[in-house]
């Protein structure tokens, strides 16, 4: 993305810059690093940077994939960096790299270089990091990233692969009842006009709806596209966002899948930070944000307990963020010790669950829809042919 930076230099005036950045303080630091004194600092915003910026989005699994077989390898992590540093062609990558590497060369750790950019090493990152150098292990460390992000990765990938057959359907229903309607219907009412013979009521509306389309076909198509760029807009806020997540929750059914869901991210990611060495305390502050704010609530009363000394099954429980599955294992994993391998057990539990779901849910609703589609389809044909089949029986 690019930065207007407005600075000074003595004995120069207040100059304009511009700059290539990951953030303000990275463009703030390339200024500096040629002698200004920075003023002001102000994304530049414009098509083209929104497509660039999509285009050079830092791919942080494909950074954790290199760095590990670098290091397996037997590089040394600043060694493994700046080889990923030399061989990246784009621009905004390569600086991110360059930034760690002269983090590292001035003595910092690893975690601390990449704290200092936030807009691309997620806090959940960061600690894995923190906590393999309290440890030593930092390629156990991203080996167990690499395997969390994959495996919350698989659900969303099958939740999407689920939906696009029918927003397919949709979108192909919708366009042969468009073209029905506006340009089929329209020639049929012309042949019944000729004819002159009365018709059926529904008919008669159908005909007229789609003269009205044909007649106002440029506006139609304008409110069409305008009512997909609000609805594009709609949401695209994150006050809207929440407001539809608001009212999946109070579906019994929908709720109860989110729920689960929801809850499968939460004892993945804890189960992650207690396995790197991180306590309970600061897992739980990190994981909050994965919670809807209903949930996030009852997480606060939890940990209030846990840091009260109470136990982590009792705590979940008082606080409805469990299951009768998940309190089993958990009171398992409290009596071994071994705590953050039976949460991962709860998470891969019910992401089968929710797999087995979603392939039950798609079977069911694909057939349903189509069912509702040709109903429609087969409704606006029937209706431009019922004034045909009446005049054919009063011929007999």
């Amino acid at each position: 993305m690019q930065f207007e930076v407005k600075a000074v230099r003595v004995p120069d005036s207040v100059v304009a810059l511009m700059f290539d950045a990951v953030s303000e303080d990275d463009a703030k630091a390339q200024a500096g690093a040629q002698g200004y004194t920075v003023l002001t600092v102000k994304a530049k915003q414009s098509w083209q940077s929104l497509i660039r910026s999509r285009r050079t989005n830092f791919p942080l699994m494909l950074f954790s994939q290199e760095l590990l077989s670098l290091m397996d390898a037997g590089l040394t992590v600043v060694d493994a960096i700046e080889t990923l540093a030399e061989k990246e062609a784009r621009p905004e990558s390569k600086s991110i790299l360059q930034q760690i590497v002269t983090q590292l060369y001035e003595g910092r750790a690893l975690s601390y270089a990449l704290q200092a950019l936030p807009a691309v090493f997620p806090p959940l990152y960061v600690s894995t990091v923190r906590a393999s150098e309290r440890t030593g292990d930092l390629s156990e460390a991203l080996n167990r990233y690499i395997v969390y992000q994959t495996q919350v990765d698989v659900v969303r990938k099958k939740v999407v692969s689920a939906s696009i057959y029918p927003v397919l359907l949709i979108c192909a229903g919708s366009l042969v009842t468009m073209f029905l309607m506006a340009y089929v219907v329209p020639r049929f009412s012309r042949i019944y006009e000729d004819i002159g013979t009365n018709l059926p009521l529904l008919s008669r509306l159908l005909l007229q709806w789609g003269k009205l389309l044909q007649a106002n076909g440029m506006l139609v198509l304008a409110l069409l596209l305008a009512g997909a760029a609000g609805f594009a807009f709609a949401v695209s806020q994150p006050g809207v966002r929440a407001w539809a997540m608001r009212g999946l929750w109070r579906i019994p059914a929908a709720g109860e899948r989110m729920r689960i869901y929801q809850l499968t991210r939460f004892y993945r990611t804890l189960g992650m930070l207690l396995k790197g060495g991180t306590p309970i305390g600061q897992a739980l502050k990190m994981v909050s944000d994965l919670l809807q704010p209903g949930l996030r609530l009852h997480l606060q009363g939890a940990a209030a307990k846990i840091n009260e000394g109470r136990s982590i099954s009792y705590s979940m429980e008082a606080h409805l963020l469990t299951t009768p599955v998940a309190m089993r294992m958990l009171r398992v994993g409290e009596r071994t010790g071994q705590m953050g391998d039976m949460m991962e057990r709860i998470a891969s539990f019910y992401d089968e669950e929710m797999a087995r779901w979603v392939d039950w849910f798609t079977r069911l609703f694909e057939p349903l829809l189509m069912a509702f589609i040709g109903v429609g389809i087969g409704l606006v044909v029937v209706l431009m042919y019922l004034p045909i089949f009446e005049l054919a029986g009063s011929l007999q």
